[in-house]
């Protein structure tokens, strides 16, 4: 009888205790995520939900973090508005179960957003945010994990010119802080051939995103008769412009930077008249030659149909593998380690799209550019 009591005991603390610490051992570590799930940047946000929950499922797959806890991803919407950016940063921090943030895509956006969670001391990694100032302002808790503007300036200085045999060069952007810093940076690696005389640069000026009728400013253009067009915005812009560019007889090469070019741009704008069009960019999801960029797009494909047209979702992918990395190693959800470790540790860990490490400022190191094209299908692939 006193047998029977004594493991009654016993089982009814068991029954106590085991509830919870499976609670405990099943408590998700939560990663949120900022990006434009509506608005004019849309197409790209959902390939970054997509991404990041395609990361988050295979680490999950895999045992998750910190000894088997599992790897959930908080989607916040900021819609691709600066203002909205801050609103929705200000959401997570709020969330006292979110310990880091991939956030977000458009360096306009991301800067409010950033001031945000450096205010509240969150580890935020930016995936479509090349604008250089960003990563000038001697933030602890802000990385990138995509390029800098002025690597992508430099690329287009050292091969388009001469791809092109072009003289006269235009670029135009939309004023957005990626779109402008991106024409800038272009402009300052174009300097010492402008000083040399081997080139010219014969327009540059702005375009306001969001219009739909860009018939001056590309009249404008057209008079200067370029030799190559360079636009450094985002891709609904740039498939209007090219559109309507072709109308009015504006026949030199159109190349795109980071942001212009995708399967939407392609779709927007029809085959016709995008096949020719070429991007200056990252290295798209297809050409990544890494096991783990296959690993990925495989169970991205097996999911959602067809692997991500742009490389920003990848960059996001790889902004919640490294958060989640810094936890696994770390042991800790503390932005302090997480923001040392990052900066000070992490140095060539393997990632969907290369190497991953990061500058004392906290940029991605040695991000390569390609000079891409569209085909005669539609597809956009690296130009020979």
């Amino acid at each position: 009888m006193k047998i029977m009591k004594h493991l009654l005991i016993v089982g009814i603390i068991l029954c106590v205790l085991m509830p919870f610490n499976a609670t405990a051992a099943e408590k998700p570590v939560v990663i949120g995520l900022q990006g434009p799930i509506t608005g004019p940047w849309a197409y790209e946000g959902e390939m970054a939900k997509q991404s990041c929950e395609i990361a988050a499922q295979l680490i999950n797959e895999k045992g998750g973090i910190l000894g088997g806890r599992m790897v959930e991803v908080r989607v916040v919407d900021d819609a691709g508005e600066p203002k909205t950016g801050a609103l929705a940063a200000t959401k997570l921090v709020g969330q006292k179960d979110v310990v880091a943030s991939v956030s977000t895509y458009g360096s306009s956006i991301c800067e409010p957003a950033s001031n945000i969670y450096e205010k509240f001391k969150k580890v935020n990694i930016g995936y479509g945010v090349t604008a250089v100032r960003l990563t000038q302002r001697d933030f602890k808790y802000f990385f990138r994990t995509c390029g800098r503007d002025d690597s992508q300036g430099k690329f287009f200085a050292d091969s388009v010119p001469q791809k092109f045999g072009a003289k006269k060069i235009a670029i135009m952007h939309d004023n957005t802080a990626f779109g402008k810093g991106l024409a800038e940076d272009t402009k300052g690696a174009l300097k010492p051939m402008l000083d040399a005389g081997t080139v010219e640069l014969i327009y540059f000026d702005a375009i306001t995103p969001g219009e739909k009728d860009f018939h001056v400013p590309l009249t404008q253009l057209r008079e200067k008769k370029p030799d190559v067009w360079y636009f450094t915005g985002y891709y609904a812009e740039a498939a209007l412009l090219v559109t309507q560019a072709r109308e009015i007889g504006v026949t030199c090469p159109f190349v795109g930077g980071n942001a212009a070019i995708n399967n939407e741009f392609v779709k927007i704008a029809g085959i016709d008249l995008a096949k020719g069009c070429y991007m200056t960019n990252e290295p798209l999801p297809a050409d990544l030659p890494y096991k783990e960029a296959k690993e990925f797009l495989k169970a991205y494909k097996d999911k959602f149909g067809e692997i991500p047209s742009s490389p920003w979702p990848i960059y996001a992918a790889d902004a919640l593998n490294i958060i989640a990395y810094a936890i696994d190693k770390t042991g800790s959800v503390d932005s302090d380690v997480l923001a040392e470790y990052l900066r000070n540790d992490v140095n060539g860990v393997p990632g969907i799209t290369g190497p991953i490490g990061f500058t004392a400022q906290g940029d991605r190191e040695g991000v390569p550019f390609y000079l891409y094209v569209v085909d005669e299908n539609g597809n956009i692939v690296i130009s020979k």
